[in-house]
């Protein structure tokens, strides 16, 4: 697989994501859907804006190597919060999980009205390799 980054500005380096991405040969594409802060016996967590974006992080890193990918090969990513006021403290989290696995991705962030039960943050995914 081959990947080319465009970014004709730098301002989008300091919030964690690129422009567009271009996959050339992938191997494989996988689309992952939306993780959130669901705990392995399928409850929804209850826990605050920073909890539930570790563990979102944490199932949506488990789905992709599950599936035989790898994160860095995440190329778009899509966030949906209930709360952008409450996600930007906390952005670092995010920010911390792309630097650790190298990912150069497209994203978009949405607030939503709401997500399933009481969740607050997910991510959804697609990865190549």
């Amino acid at each position: 697989m081959e990947k080319h980054i465009t970014n004709p500005w730098k301002w989008q380096d300091e919030r964690s994501y690129v422009q567009a991405v271009e996959v050339k040969q992938p191997a494989g594409t996988l689309y992952v859907s939306g993780q959130a802060a669901v705990n392995a016996d399928g409850t929804s967590s209850t826990e605050d804006m920073k909890s539930q974006i570790i563990l979102a992080l944490q199932n949506l890193e488990t789905v992709v190597t599950q599936a035989g990918y790898e994160p860095n090969g995440i190329v778009r990513l899509t966030i949906y919060t209930t709360s952008a006021a409450e996600f930007w403290p906390h952005f670092s989290l995010f920010q911390d999980w792309i630097a650790k696995h190298g990912i150069k991705q497209a994203t978009s962030l949405m607030e939503v009205k709401s997500l399933f039960e009481t969740l607050k943050i997910e991510f959804e995914a697609t990865v190549v390799k």
